[in-house]
C-alpha cells in the first residue's frame, strides 16, 4: 500500500512549486530587441578586472 502521508507531501510540494512559479512577476515579459539596455534585466555577474 502507498504511504499516503508521502503520496501527499511529494504531491504539496510540487503544487507548491508550481504556484510560486507562477506568481512570478517576470513569467509574462519578455524583453525586445529595441529595448534600451537599462531597462534590459540586469546581470548578476561582476566583470573580469583581467577582461
Amino acid at each position: 500500500m502507498i504511504d499516503n502521508l508521502a503520496l501527499g507531501l511529494s504531491h504539496g510540494l510540487m503544487m507548491l512549486a508550481a504556484f510560486l512559479l507562477l506568481k512570478r512577476p517576470d513569467l509574462d515579459r519578455e524583453p525586445s530587441p529595441h529595448d534600451t539596455a537599462d531597462t534590459k534585466r540586469k546581470s548578476t555577474e561582476k566583470p573580469r578586472p583581467d577582461a
